[in-house]
C-alpha cells in the first residue's frame, strides 16, 4: 500500500493531481478541499494517500490531513458508498461540516452534495453516528519525516491509528525509522 507521497506537483486538473516522485508520476484523486489548498505547479507537496485496488484499476486518493483521510476511510466502509462518492462528500463538505451534520442528524445538509439523495443521506447519518469526531484524526502530530514514516509503517502492518500513535508518543523524536519501528513493535507486543 502507498500511504504517503512526497514530490513535486506536475499537473493539476480537478480532481486529479499528478505528483512527480523522483521521476515517477503518480495520478492522485483528491477532494476539492485538498485541491484548493495545494501549492502551485512545480512546488513540493506531501499527501497522505489511500490506495484502492479494483479488477480494472489501481487508484490513489490523496489528502492533506490525516483527518480527511480517516473520514474518507470511514465513509468507504459504509455499504453503498464507494471511493468516488466519499470523495464527492469530502469535496462538498469539510470534515467539520460533515461531523456537525452527523451530530445534528441533518439530512438536508447532506442532500445538498451532488449525488447524495435522501435515502443515502439517511443511511450515512445512521452509519456515521458516533464514528466521527475529534478522535477520528491521526492520534499524534508527527514532528519529522522519520516519525511520519514510522507511523505509516505501523499502520501498514495492521495496527490502528490510535495504537500506532500511542507507540509513537513513547519514542524519542530524533530516532531513525528502522530503529523506531523495532522499538514501537516491542512496546506494542
Amino acid at each position: 500500500m502507498i500511504g504517503r507521497l512526497t514530490g513535486v506537483i506536475a499537473e493539476k486538473s480537478p480532481p486529479l493531481v499528478l505528483i512527480d516522485v523522483q521521476g515517477v508520476g503518480y495520478e492522485v484523486d483528491v477532494p476539492m478541499s485538498t485541491f484548493y489548498n495545494l501549492p502551485a505547479l512545480g512546488e513540493r507537496v506531501a499527501l497522505l494517500t489511500h490506495q484502492v485496488f479494483r479488477e480494472d484499476a489501481q487508484i490513489l486518493f490523496g489528502f492533506l490531513s490525516g483527518e480527511e483521510r480517516a473520514t474518507f476511510r470511514q465513509l468507504i466502509k459504509i455499504s453503498g458508498v464507494g471511493p468516488k462518492m466519499a470523495l464527492g462528500l469530502l469535496s462538498g463538505l469539510s470534515v467539520a461540516e460533515l461531523t456537525q451534520a452527523v451530530s445534528k442528524q441533518d439530512t438536508a445538509r447532506l442532500t445538498k452534495v451532488p449525488g447524495i439523495g435522501k435515502k443515502t443521506a439517511e443511511r450515512l447519518l445512521l452509519e456515521l453516528k458516533g464514528k466521527l469526531g475529534p478522535d477520528l484524526s491521526l492520534p499524534v502530530a508527527v514532528a519529522n519525516d522519520s516519525q511520519a514514516d514510522i507511523l505509516q509503517a505501523l499502520i501498514a502492518l495492521g495496527y490502528s491509528d490510535k495504537d500506532a500513535g500511542a507507540a509513537l508518543k513513547k519514542l524519542p523524536t530524533d530516532i531513525g525509522v528502522s530503529e523506531g519501528i523495532k522499538l514501537a513493535l516491542k512496546a506494542m507486543s
